[in-house]
């Protein structure tokens, strides 16, 4: 492996382990929200008609009629809702904050030592380690409270837990009695309310509150329209004509971060750990001495505090960020100019971004919270532009689609944040928003299934071969030949003693992810072929329910009298380009190849290159070469081919052959 620490680490252990720290923030861009925001009519319909209809309707009535019994403004009330959970209920499942619902309230004594996953053993640093606090969070800061929520209502507490409605109501009343206790009137007018929402989410700090209010009110004066995950349709009419406050949080010092992003240090220690050898980062001068261009998105696989004593060992991984999943709040580990060994692969290491969020995959509900995801694309976004980083999914990815350094390696690449992250949401938070660029029937699709509506079968969350709750998926499942009962397609890498792929949450076999772009290998009913690994794979595609949509761009075949070609884990420069004292590195071909007609999609040209980490104080030097290699996306994970095998042809924005392809 790739990872010192990891390689005295049991397979089994590493993979399930995900490293990270995070400690808090909140949510929030001073830029209008990027997320599907709808430009949509200042007034709302009335329900639509018939009972169908009319109960996919009943949770904006339930907003409308909160609203009016509590004396606040509804655009304030859906606003704050629309930040806390985008409306969602999460089939009452709480956050890893104990917030339930779409109002997100917070039954802290509740949840409180009862989180899935929160006894989980975890590998860890000294116990020595101090837990820093969080000099930002206030001691009298109170979240949106469940207790307080369902006594101001007058209902159980139980039933602010699984009823969306008396949750809405709940959050009504707060917001009230937060707006009495400022001493302000119960106006119809949403600007009059900034305090009151400042205060709703309970977070501890200035710059987290403001942000946070900026958000919402960002919504109102967009509005937004959006199915939720129990396929209620709610809008909130567009109100431009909002006021809202200046949006001036102050910088955070020292910390790479953006301004409206509430951030601190827990530092990674940079220390000799005997001969010659330095943990647990290379000090670089990047972007100088190389190019920065990914950002790799993890999870922790556990809860942060024992994240936060691993990062600090000089004998572990480390990490650049960490993102806290109950509020957002972003700590830096390493400073970005620094390598972090986080990957499992140098090469991505010495050229990438990690940013560690804390959640475990198999329990979505419970961590993946919207606090996290905005937070994250913000920092992503603040990054991305500092680095010129393409906001594309050949450059943001997930650990779960790092190319392999190896071939050996296959088996022990990380499977995190699986498929239960949000891509497509995820991209609309970046202003990079995922969508078909071709008309029907082009020769590249972009896997892009409706993350709500679309709930393959996972087995293992809980218990191995059990299935999971039906969830909301980004993954979309690949099969040997069009129909349902097919085989899935194996990965001969991941399995080399020829296991069948399965269905289990942690298997990436057979699967590829929203925003991961193919070539199209055949077309058969509601069934479509994509060019994976070396072969045809099959998923299905109806026009109705589409899962991928038609896309334009580059893709790579062989050039004409090769049969096949190899596939590399890593653009290594050729041996020539390397100094006497530096070894040449092996580049052990993966164990797949591309064949003759195929075409593999392509978002980047690359120049081999590998850092040598074996001079003293533990820096590195980049050892730099002329030969080119495109970047492609030939699994779920990543890969590189050698420009001088390949051919470049475009896919058209209308049906046909790519153009420069062999017919």
């Amino acid at each position: 492996m790739t990872e010192p620490a990891a390689a005295r680490v049991p397979a089994a252990v590493r993979r399930r382990r995900r490293r990270v720290v995070c400690v808090t923030a909140s949510l929030a861009l001073q830029v209008p929200l990027l997320v599907t925001l709808l430009s949509v009519p200042s007034a709302d319909t009335g329900p639509a008609a018939g009972s169908a209809a009319a109960d996919e309707r009943r949770l904006q009535d339930v907003f409308t009629a909160a609203a009016a019994e509590y004396g606040v403004p509804r655009s304030v009330l859906m606003g704050v809702a629309y930040q806390q959970s985008r409306w969602d209920s999460h089939r009452g499942a709480p956050s890893v904050a104990g917030g339930y619902g779409p109002m997100h309230l917070v039954d802290a004594p509740h949840i409180q030592g009862a989180l899935p996953g929160a006894g989980v053993r975890r590998l860890a640093g000294p116990q020595s380690s101090p837990r820093p606090p969080d000099p930002r969070r206030s001691r009298t800061a109170q979240p949106a409270d469940l207790q307080r929520a369902a006594r101001l209502i007058g209902a159980p507490v139980e039933q602010l837990r699984t009823d969306p409605a008396a949750n809405v109501r709940g959050g009504a009343a707060l917001l009230a009695a937060t707006q009495r206790e400022l001493g302000k009137p119960l106006s119809a007018d949403p600007a009059d309310w900034w305090e009151a929402v400042a205060r709703f989410p309970g977070t501890g700090d200035g710059v987290s509150a403001n942000t946070f209010a900026h958000d919402v009110f960002s919504v109102i004066r967009r509005g937004a329209r959006r199915t939720t995950d129990t396929g209620q349709r709610l809008t909130l009419p567009a109100s431009p004509g909002v006021r809202a406050r200046p949006h001036d949080p102050g910088r955070p010092k020292d910390v790479e971060c953006p301004p409206e992003l509430s951030c601190s240090w827990v530092r990674a220690p940079h220390v000799e750990i005997g001969d010659g050898a330095y943990g647990n980062y290379d000090e670089a001068e990047r972007p100088r001495d190389q190019k920065i261009e990914y950002i790799v998105i993890h999870d922790t696989e556990g809860p942060l505090p024992a994240m936060l004593k691993t990062v600090q060992d000089p004998y572990e991984v480390s990490w650049h960020y960490s993102v806290r999943s109950r509020d957002g709040h972003v700590v830096q580990h390493v400073r970005t100019e620094d390598a972090a060994r986080h990957s499992g692969s140098q090469y991505v290491n010495a050229r990438s971004i990690g940013i560690e969020h804390e959640g475990i995959l198999a329990q979505p509900d419970t961590w993946y919270t919207e606090q996290m995801y905005q937070a994250s694309a913000r920092l992503v976004r603040y990054l991305a532009r500092k680095y010129d980083i393409p906001l594309d999914r050949q450059h943001i990815f997930g650990h779960d689609n790092v190319p392999s350094p190896m071939g050996v390696t296959i088996p022990h690449m990380h499977d995190d944040p699986g498929p239960f992250w949000d891509w497509q949401h995820y991209f609309e938070l970046l202003g990079a928003p995922l969508r078909g660029t071709a008309g029907a029937d082009g020769a590249m699709v972009l896997m892009l299934p409706d993350y709500t509506t679309h709930r393959p079968l996972f087995t293992g969350c809980a218990t191995s071969g059990v299935p999971c709750a039906p969830h909301g998926s980004s993954a979309v499942r690949l099969h040997t030949e069009p129909r349902d009962d097919a085989p899935l397609v194996q990965d001969p890498g991941r399995r080399p003693d020829g296991e069948p792929s399965t269905e289990d949450v942690n298997d990436l076999g057979s699967r590829v992810s929203a925003g991961q772009a193919f070539a199209v290998a055949g077309r058969r009913g509601d069934w479509t072929a994509i060019w994976y690994q070396g072969g045809r794979a099959w998923f299905k595609n109806p026009r109705t329910r589409p899962t991928a949509v038609a896309t334009t761009g580059r893709m790579v075949t062989p050039k004409d009298g090769l049969d096949e070609i190899p596939v590399y884990g890593r653009a290594l420069p050729e041996p020539e380009a390397y100094p006497d004292d530096v070894p040449v590195q092996d580049e052990s071909p993966l164990p797949y190849g591309l064949l003759a007609g195929q075409r593999y999609v392509t978002q980047d040209r690359v120049t081999g290159s590998h850092v040598d980490k074996s001079g003293s104080s533990g820096t590195f030097r980049v050892v730099q070469g002329d030969e080119e290699f495109y970047e492609i996306q030939f699994g779920h994970r990543l890969a590189y081919v050698r420009a001088g095998d390949v051919e470049v042809v475009e896919a058209p924005a209308t049906a046909g052959a790519p153009s420069g392809a062999r017919r």
